[in-house]
This record gives C-alpha cells, structure tokens and sequence, in this order.
C-alpha cells in the first residue's frame, strides 16, 4: 500500500471508540516508543490539547483519530521496523497538527515536555 495524502487522511476520520482507545493506551505506548519515535513531543502536546475541555470537538475529533492510529498496532508501516516503522505514524500525526495547530497551547507544549522528562526519568507519565 502506498503513503499518499489521500491514504493518510483516510487514518484520520474520526469514530466513536477512538477517544476511549487513546484514553486507555496513549502513555503505555509512549513508555514504550520513548526512544523510538522522534514526534513524541508533538503527539503528547496533542493528547493535551484532546482532553483540554476548551479545545473545540472538531479538532478533538481529528486529534483523537491521529493518535488512536499511532496506538494502534494495524498501521500502514510495522513500527518494529527499525527506522521506518514510525513515518506512517509520523505522516498522520502531522497531517492533523497542521489542520488543528491554533488549537495546541502553549501550555498544551509546555506538559508535553514536562511529560517527556519524566518519562525520561522513568517517573509516571500520566501524573500531570
């Protein structure tokens, strides 16, 4: 299967259990990619700005579905493919932050990295 625009934005319409599975599994796989996939900092600040009550339910929508495709373990590309495994994943995420970016704070940014270091630390991630 090919990457294109029109594959990506089909991984971001949203459905009505995508909420729940990035509620549930969104730090276990940060934990678990920590090391692996260099957009983490974008994709915390987008979980952020998901359950940020003043986000619109549009943009929550989108970003629900960008990141339930980043939990998820039937992607386009395997992410246990040493390199390439997180550009399928890499290429939805951003495509939603372009489309929902005056949505993520500054403050949205600023728990991400929060969130980062102490992931780094191997402290609890979901504490803030």
């Amino acid at each position: 299967m090919t990457m294109n625009a029109e594959t990506l934005s089909r991984a971001l319409v949203p459905l009505p259990q995508q909420e729940e599975i990035v509620r549930r599994g969104f730090w276990r796989k940060v934990k678990r990619t920590l090391a692996k996939a260099p957009f983490l900092d974008r994709a915390i600040a987008a979980y952020y700005a998901a359950v940020d009550p003043a986000t619109p339910v549009r943009a929550k929508a989108v970003i629900y579905a960008a990141l339930a495709y980043f939990i998820l373990p039937a992607d386009l590309i395997p992410d246990i493919l040493a390199s390439v495994g997180f550009t399928d994943d890499m290429g939805v995420l951003l495509l939603a932050l372009q489309t929902i970016a005056p949505h993520i704070t500054d403050d949205h940014a600023e728990r991400a990295r929060a969130a980062l270091a102490r992931a780094a630390a191997d402290e609890d991630v979901a504490a803030s």
